[in-house]
């Protein structure tokens, strides 16, 4: 039968082996963001455990999803949009929104649905 380990005696484990914690409340959401994609935590644990003057950020438990690219694409991409098929910034902005950011396919989405 394994024993449980009290709260206090873990804390004066690490304590000796020179980790300390420490938990932060209220958290609401963690965002990771790459190039490719955002992981999104939503009511998330997260600790600061510091061990020989390192700092890590745990994060665990909540609500995760994935996103592609960022959505918001930039200004320049909606004007080279916008030049490209003719149309006015606002709705090149939402073609790039609908291609997940992919000038080539908005452009083509505008042309197409634009008439002759």
């Amino acid at each position: 039968m394994q024993r449980r380990i009290n709260p206090r005696e873990a804390n004066r484990m690490m304590q000796r082996m020179g980790m300390q914690l420490k938990q932060i409340d209220d958290v609401t959401r963690v965002v990771i963001e790459s190039a490719t994609k955002k992981i999104i935590i939503d009511e998330p644990e997260v600790a600061i455990v510091t061990v020989q003057g390192q700092t890590v950020y745990q994060v665990g438990g909540g609500r995760t999803r994935e996103e592609g690219p960022a959505s918001a694409s930039s200004d320049e991409d909606a004007k080279l949009v916008a030049a490209q098929a003719g149309v006015s910034a606002e709705e090149a902005a939402s073609a790039l929104r609908q291609s997940g950011g992919d000038l080539a396919q908005a452009i083509i989405l505008l042309k197409q649905k634009k008439p002759s």
